[in-house]
C-alpha cells in the first residue's frame, strides 16, 4: 500500500522528534516521536525486507539507531 498519508505522518513525526530534541531538549519525547514515525513506513509496505533496495534498508536502520540514541540521551542526561 503506497499511501501519501503514511509519508505525511512519517515526515511529521520525524520533524516533531527533531524539534523536541533540538529545541526543547526533551530526548525521551523525541525518542517516542521518532519511534512512532517508524510505524508509518514511508516506503512500499507490501515489499518484503529482503526485496527492498539497500538505501531503503539503510534509511530505516539509521532511523532506528537515532531512536536508540535519543532514548540513551534521555536516560543518560536525566540520571542525576
Amino acid at each position: 500500500m503506497k499511501s501519501p498519508f503514511n509519508r505525511i505522518l512519517y515526515v511529521g513525526f520525524v520533524l516533531l522528534g527533531i524539534y523536541q530534541a533540538a529545541v526543547s531538549k526533551d530526548y525521551m519525547q523525541a525518542a517516542a516521536s521518532l519511534g512512532i514515525a517508524m510505524a508509518f513506513d514511508p516506503f512500499n509496505q507490501e515489499q518484503k525486507w529482503q526485496d527492498r533496495p539497500i538505501w531503503q534498508k539503510a534509511v530505516l536502520i539509521i532511523h532506528l539507531a537515532l531512536v536508540a540514541a535519543m532514548f540513551g540521551f534521555g536516560i543518560g542526561l536525566n540520571d542525576k
